[in-house]
């Protein structure tokens, strides 16, 4: 039984990515400087976190007159087919947002982490489209690496006392007991 592999297409067949996208299987993939990374499907457990997780985050940013989205695409709005990534969860203002996803800079994204992603990667480009705080949320631990734009580079929000505050949102992060991720705001708590 063949377990995993890496694939190298020079170049992708039109039916291939037509096929792809007929069965709705391309809806994670990204194309990272005209290269297609084709991601895989995440686990049943992710998608659970991921949906509990976005649930809260959409009301905290409805809040702030900002919408959320699961695997909205961040577009390079010069090469908009040649150049995006997908993360788990995308917080933006609605002046960044068209149909296709976000175009303009984002808040807030956040990434859950699976074995061998690439959301580390994916960095400097997030930068670069000046996303201002990245979540690097390890799923397994409920804790959160909380990176924040400064200049053209992120730096790393320290806990304070296990909590790690956080700018965009103005909300509080901190693992609780029991494997859950509490998210504090002055008008409350969650935990996911």
């Amino acid at each position: 039984m063949l377990t995993s592999m890496q694939v190298l297409m020079l170049e992708a067949p039109k039916e291939f990515l037509a096929e792809r996208r007929r069965n709705g299987a391309d809806t994670r993939d990204e194309v990272w400087n005209g290269v297609l990374h084709v991601v895989p499907p995440p686990t049943f457990d992710h998608q659970e976190f991921c949906a509990d997780l976005e649930e809260v985050l959409r009301r905290i940013a409805r809040q702030l007159g900002w919408a959320g989205a699961h695997e909205a695409g961040i577009y390079d709005p010069d090469r908009p087919t040649q150049d995006f990534r997908v993360p788990d969860i995308a917080i933006a203002p609605r002046s960044s947002i068209t149909r296709r996803g976000i175009e303009g800079p984002a808040k807030l994204v956040v990434e859950i982490l699976s074995p061998k992603d690439e959301s580390r990667e994916k960095l400097p480009y997030y930068a670069a489209r000046g996303v201002e705080e990245v979540w690097l949320v390890d799923r397994e631990q409920r804790s959160v690496e909380v990176l924040v734009l400064r200049g053209d580079a992120y730096v790393v929000s320290l806990p304070i006392d296990g909590v790690t505050p956080t700018d965009v949102l103005g909300v509080t992060l901190e693992t609780v007991p029991g494997r859950r991720l509490r998210i504090a705001w002055s008008g409350g708590a969650v935990d996911v």
